[in-house]
């Protein structure tokens, strides 16, 4: 697998600025090369030229490169749904906030298929991924619930959102010609509400 967007000075100083991005792109590499359980700490922080101080200043452990955006993503999804209009019903809501995130996930592709790639190959990881969506749905439904949605309408709207989410991902990490993913997770969302009779 192909790591050009990943490029960085390996010469920098610690005091160089964007650490956490040099750190991420350092363990990304090394997860790929060398697979996620044989890399160390200590060798990430030294392809990035930085310490392993410097390392757990941005992460708790090696796994949290992998997983560090997820409360960043939660944010958005929450404030998403949260500034919906008040006419929109749930599931409108949820595909609007899953289609926004599609768009930042668009501008990251090629570090999202590698990314996918390491947690795809550790099962230690892909439970840690289900979490981390488990934890987006019960956000997002909570966010339902904020806006007057009942407890099962908001479960339901929120896991769906996920469950539309994933298999859009899935797909378009997997595609050899991607489409738009917030295109795909769109027909995902018409496709759901036909096979439901939502429409």
């Amino acid at each position: 697998m192909s790591l050009t967007a990943i490029k960085y000075d390996r010469d920098m100083g610690r005091w160089e600025p964007n650490a956490r991005g040099r750190l991420m792109q350092a363990a990304l590499e090394l997860y790929i090369e060398r697979g996620f359980e044989q890399t160390t700490v200590a060798e990430i922080a030294k392809l990035a030229g930085l310490t392993e101080r410097t390392f757990f200043r941005y992460f708790a452990d090696k796994r949290e490169v992998l997983f560090s955006g997820a409360v960043e993503l939660q944010e958005f999804l929450v404030s998403t749904v949260a500034d919906a209009p008040d006419s929109d019903p749930p599931i409108t809501v949820i595909g609007a906030a899953i289609e926004a995130a599609g768009v930042v996930f668009q501008e990251r592709r090629e570090i999202s298929v590698l990314r996918q790639s390491v947690i795809a190959a550790n099962p230690e990881l892909q439970e840690r991924e289900l979490i981390k969506l488990a934890s987006l749905a019960s956000a997002m439904a909570d966010a339902l619930r904020q806006r007057g949605v009942n407890d099962s309408g908001a479960s339901l709207s929120a896991e769906a959102g996920i469950a539309v989410l994933k298999i859009a991902f899935e797909r378009w990490i997997n595609e050899t010609s991607p489409r738009d993913l917030p295109q795909l997770i769109r027909e995902l969302f018409d496709e759901f509400k036909v096979v439901t009779g939502a429409t």
